[in-house]
């Protein structure tokens, strides 16, 4: 009888898999990759057409000696790693450490973990797909070059134990850029105005928002000017102009991409991209469901495309008409339009069967892996039905040259809203006064509400709002946006603080350092369009080697530059008039891994450190104590008093010696201006050269 060998990645796929095949089937584990490139040396002999070096992976010799005695046994050895280029690349690797090639080696790859995909898999197996091989390798490769030649680099200038990454440092960029950007944002005053109408035959009063002229909306930046129009309106009367009914849909959103599961899972679920990757990892491999063994609840979790198979998408359409009823199928497909090539066209992540509900499985699954799930299932059924369907109205109201307007909206009918509602989605303003306006109403105004705001500044980068700029400007792919993060805020050049993102000391001076040194690297078109090349590795239309032959060179050069630019600025230790109360030596500032500190030069004799609180020459509006720079226990960097814990001043901003003269108090250095701290005072001024 022949006999059969399956190599997955995953011990729990292999649980799975087992359940589908036959007896005559072994399904064994590589537990991930088997070969890559030596820890100890660069690995790409940029000398003879740079060609990989690639050893067995430490602790895999036990594992590829177990997979050899099955492969001799074997008749047929099937290669079913991840379906994307990573698992290609896996397989290919497999092959060769395997010894495979005078053996009857096939590569199969499956959506989803279920019967008819594994079973359909071996019957339509492939040979190995070498242009998505060379596209992985040209990544790899490519990460490599540019975190072994710029590492070392940041060792000598900013102390050992940094380390810069092709993705990740044009992340940190992102970040820096958005710091910058907030730090030099300068509040704009505006003002709302609100009339509150009585409608005459009704109890309830009307709130009217102010538009501005019968020709054009007007925007009030100032007290005064509100002041202005409220005095004009004073004798005038109130009237309807006209009122718009209509109607709006609002289409049904279209099944998770990568990207988009781990926003709305960080959004609605508090998952951090990470943690978002690891449990949908869980459910693709394999859960223990009782009553049905080990099941793949969900398909391949790294993918960029929106499609949907016909079969599923006729289950989805079939079960929704079931349990909603026909009014609430969707006609058509729902995928997003996009210009972008998607990478290894692989099906959105949906349930593999639908008929599966969260509540189903729910006893079965941990808290996080149902929560996770059923919004997979939510988002995926939502997918598949009708467009939610408004009624609005909107009422323009006179009152002499002034217009307010009033809008209310109500739902007809839910469509995918009765499933599934994505978070941070507004309610729709139901007014039921509204029904019953027309021209002929008659209004007289009650009071008036008149609010002062301010414009504020961009959003801080969460996780989720990253990964969104990341998939916008083309940067990194469905698999490398949750290790791109996580790297940053693990190396602390980046904290996280509640679901926002700050840039740290260390992260400024990695950021500036990369900037000044390898502009390229960081900028975002040039890692656009190096994905853009891999594409076309992938498609077999540029070879991988001319890829790292175009980039090499100059980094080289730039490397080569920095060494002797960066030799001059080194950062020698810096001596201080704070003196060790251990030995009596004059401590010296130092630099961690977390920033500056303050050591005693007698190490290792004398092991005394501190904290090092820097100087910013400025005095503590509140005190008179010297301000100096702090940081968060997460690393983010503040101004605060010398003399905390007596003294509570912070400011993220530094703060100024100049006393605002419209009001008295303290100023903040914004960019090249100076504003007033106080926002109501709203004082700005050009910084001078001497500030």
């Amino acid at each position: 009888m022949a006999h059969y060998l399956v190599i997955v990645e995953s011990p729990t796929k292999v649980k799975t898999i087992k359940k589908f095949l036959g007896s005559n089937y072994t399904v064994m584990a590589s537990n991930g990759h088997v070969r890559d490139l030596p820890k100890s040396q660069l690995g790409i002999d940029v000398e003879h057409d740079y060609e990989p070096k690639y050893i067995t992976i430490r602790g895999k010799g036990e594992i590829l000696a177990e997979l050899r005695k099955e492969v001799k046994k074997a008749d047929k050895v099937y290669l079913a790693t991840d379906p994307d280029r990573e698992g290609e690349a896996i397989s290919w690797h497999l092959m060769h450490a395997l010894k495979l090639e005078n053996k009857k080696t096939y590569r199969i790859t499956f959506n989803e973990i279920t019967k008819n995909a594994v079973k359909s898999s071996i019957k339509n197996a492939r040979e190995i797909d070498m242009n998505l091989v060379d596209a992985q390798q040209a990544r790899r490769a490519l990460d490599r070059v540019v975190g072994y030649r710029i590492s070392p680099l940041l060792w000598a200038k900013v102390k050992r134990g940094l380390s810069a990454g092709r993705v990740q440092s044009v992340a940190l960029r992102i970040i820096a850029d958005r710091e910058e950007e907030i730090n030099a944002f300068i509040p704009e005053e505006y003002w709302s105005l609100d009339a509150c109408l009585k409608v005459k035959g009704e109890r309830k009063p009307l709130t009217a928002k102010f538009y501005g002229t019968a020709d054009e909306k007007m925007t009030i930046h100032s007290e005064q000017e509100v002041n202005q129009i409220l005095a004009e309106l004073e004798h005038e009367d109130y009237y309807v102009e006209n009122v718009k009914k209509g109607e709006r849909l609002k289409k049904a959103p279209v099944p998770f991409t990568t990207s988009t599961m781990q926003q709305e899972a960080s959004n609605a679920l508090n998952f951090a991209t990470q943690k978002t990757m690891r449990i949908a990892q869980q459910l693709y491999e394999g859960i223990t469901i009782k009553g049905s063994g080990t099941v793949g609840l969900i398909t391949y979790l790294r993918t960029d495309s929106t499609r949907i198979s016909e079969e599923a998408d006729a289950l989805a359409k079939s079960y929704i008409a079931e349990n909603y009823g026909e009014e609430y199928v969707g006609s058509g497909s729902t995928t997003a339009k996009d210009d972008k090539k998607i990478q290894d066209a692989h099906e959105a992540i949906r349930p593999t069967d639908i008929t599966r509900t969260p509540a189903m499985v729910k006893e079965s699954l941990s808290r996080d892996q149902f929560r996770l799930y059923q919004l997979i299932w939510k988002r995926f059924v939502a997918s598949r039905m009708k467009a939610a369907k408004y009624e609005t109205t909107s009422v323009k109201i006179g009152a002499g040259k002034y217009r307010f307007t009033v809008a209310a909206s109500r739902i007809v009918f839910e469509g995918f809203r009765s499933v599934y509602v994505e978070s941070g989605e507004e309610k729709p303003e139901n007014n039921v006064l509204l029904k019953s306006l027309d021209k002929d109403s008659e209004l007289s105004c009650d009071h008036f509400d008149k609010k002062q705001h301010f414009t504020q500044p961009p959003a801080h980068y969460t996780e989720a709002s990253l990964v969104r700029k990341l998939e916008e400007l083309g940067i990194g792919r469905p698999s490398t946006y949750a290790p791109t993060i996580s790297t940053i805020i693990a190396r602390r050049y980046v904290a996280k603080e509640g679901k926002n993102l700050y840039m740290t000391e260390i992260g400024e001076v990695v950021n500036n350092i990369m900037k000044e040194s390898f502009p390229a690297i960081v900028d975002v078109n040039f890692t656009a369009n190096m994905e853009g090349l891999l594409d076309c590795v992938a498609e077999g239309k540029v070879e991988w080697k001319s890829v790292i032959e175009n980039f090499y060179p100059d980094l080289e050069a730039a490397v080569k530059k920095a060494e002797k630019e960066l030799e001059s600025v080194k950062i020698e230790d810096e001596v201080t008039d704070v003196i060790c109360e251990e030995c009596g030596r004059n401590m010296v500032v130092k630099y961690g891994p977390h920033g500056k500190f303050l050591a005693c030069p007698g190490f290792p004799d004398c092991r005394n450190t501190k904290p090092y609180l820097e100087k910013v020459g400025v005095a503590c509006p509140k005190c008179g104590k010297e301000i100096v720079y702090r940081k968060t226990k997460k690393g983010r960097r503040y101004y605060g008093c010398e003399g905390y814990p007596e003294c509570d001043f912070m400011s993220w901003q530094k703060p100024s010696e100049k006393k605002c003269p419209k009001c008295g108090g303290y100023m903040l250095e914004k960019g090249n201006k100076l504003v007033c701290a106080d926002e109501q005072c709203g004082y700005v001024e050009q910084k001078s050269s001497d500030n």
